[in-house]
């Protein structure tokens, strides 16, 4: 696929790491407005040109960077009800201040096919062995410009700091239900394997009807039968095998949504799926069939296939080679696994590497955004769904990272991508590419870029619109 050339235009500089770019109608208001989640705790918003403070929430976040400066916790999901011009409802997902805890695992996790026990480990002691606790909450901008909490949704207790999914907020155009993305809870290669089992919240597409969660107290979980009736009777899973995710996004096609995922790889693979139909299985369902000790047919779940697959790949360990440090083993980590999901799961629509020396392509890190474009400005983008990553392998200092694009495919097979070159200068400093938005109808791009890895570095954020 051919390369496409854009140029990035800065709307909002020094601002801190942003994770949510989207926008919205105010109520009362005639246009829309461009809005901006920091991973520290501020959303802002842009109007004609001006920036202003929508809401700050810094004391309800977790101390961030204490252990070196790098994070995966903060805000991490801002999402604006279907009716917010009426009803003034927006939901936030963030970690909760306070609420560090002592880990799940003592050191880091490899995982050794010769020693069956580091295949099979247990998440024991949760109430104490778990990082810390996110929170989805309810929130109402008031008539009088105020903004005030109304309640929780969901209190999870997650056991590593990483792999909390970015964007992870966002309503369905389909069913208006709010959906939340996790990641499989963190470390590495999912010690628990909490991705592939269904009654754990970690590693899952959840479905969240709003209309139907009542206002009880909600406990700290990380399983769905740990919430009471009246919570988890709102609930659905969508989609299992989840690693890592930043959001979900829906692109409309004729008289249809095309839903996206990214799956965060592990060494070897970044990965976009897609997909069409799904049938959501209600957690109701779920928790009847345990009870009664029973299996149920979960064919019908959508399934990325992580931790027996990262994406269109074996999950693999990579070791080097004593005798020659210019090769590398490559072994199947879960072999097992590999073959029980290779049925069941679906294929990438599009995967980038870790190391990649084809001229046309590019050696990615990580993953960070998934939108459809469905403008015309720029029209060799025109109905495409575009990706960023977070830095490129093969860059050289100072460290930059990466757009690129592939091409719809309604039927959800797999497909090839292509680069995007944007024409701007950054100088000598690093530009990690952290997030990716768009407006109401997906006609304009805005890109979100951080001067630096770690979050501690305060105010070193812009965030571009792309345009041709």
């Amino acid at each position: 696929m051919k390369k496409v050339n854009v140029r990035l235009r800065p709307i909002v500089n020094n601002i801190n790491l942003p994770t949510v770019i989207k926008t919205a109608i105010l109520p009362g208001d005639s246009m829309e407005s461009l809005f901006i989640a920091t991973q520290v705790g501020e959303i802002f918003y842009v109007r004609n040109e001006n920036i202003r403070l929508f809401l700050d929430i810094r004391q309800r976040i977790i101390e961030l960077g204490a252990n070196g400066g790098y994070d995966e916790r903060g805000l991490l999901g801002l999402a604006f009800h279907p009716d917010f011009y009426n009803n003034g409802l927006f939901y936030l997902h963030y970690t909760i201040a306070g609420s560090q805890g002592l880990g799940a695992l003592p050191g880091s996790f490899l995982p050794n096919p010769c020693n069956p026990n580091t295949l099979n480990q247990k998440w024991n002691n949760r109430e104490t062995n778990y990082d810390h606790i996110d929170t989805v909450e309810e929130w109402i901008l008031l008539p009088n410009g105020q903004t005030h909490r109304r309640r929780s949704l969901l209190n999870l207790r997650r056991p590593f700091m990483n792999h909390n999914g970015v964007n992870s907020l966002n309503f369905s155009p389909e069913t208006k239900k709010l959906i939340l993305t996790t990641g499989d809870g963190g470390s590495g290669y999912d010690p628990f394997n909490l991705s592939q089992d269904i009654m754990e919240v970690a590693g899952k597409v959840i479905e969240i009807d709003v209309a139907m969660s009542t206002f009880v107290d909600i406990p700290e979980v990380t399983r769905f039968d740990e919430l009471p009736e009246s919570i988890y009777r709102a609930l659905s899973v969508i989609a299992k095998g989840v690693r890592n995710i930043p959001g979900i996004s829906f692109q409309r096609y004729y008289n249809q949504y095309i839903k996206y995922v990214g799956n965060v790889g592990q060494d070897l693979v970044e990965s976009i799926f897609s997909f069409v139909y799904y049938t959501p299985i209600p957690v109701t369902e779920i928790i009847q069939a345990s009870s009664q000790n029973r299996e149920f047919n979960q064919e019908a779940l959508v399934n990325l296939g992580w931790r027996g697959w990262e994406g269109n790949l074996p999950t693999t360990i990579i070791r080097g080679c004593s005798a020659n440090s210019s090769l590398a083993q490559e072994t199947i980590a879960y072999f097992n696994e590999a073959i029980s999901t290779s049925a069941g799961r679906i294929h990438p629509l599009t995967c980038y590497y870790h190391i990649d020396s084809r001229p046309d392509k590019f050696s990615g890190s990580a993953l960070t955004g998934v939108q459809p474009y469905m403008g015309s400005e720029i029209p060799d983008l025109s109905g495409c769904v575009i990706f960023t990553d977070f830095s490129s392998e093969e860059s050289p200092p100072p460290e930059r990272g990466v757009l690129a694009y592939t091409k719809v495919r309604p039927d959800c097979k797999e497909n090839d991508y292509g680069i995007i070159e944007p024409d701007y200068n950054f100088g000598n400093q690093s530009s990690f590419y952290v997030s990716l938005g768009t407006n109401l109808n997906q006609s304009r791009l805005y890109l979100g870029v951080y001067g630096s890895s770690n979050v501690t570095d305060y105010n070193k954020g812009t965030i571009f619109e792309i345009v041709e």
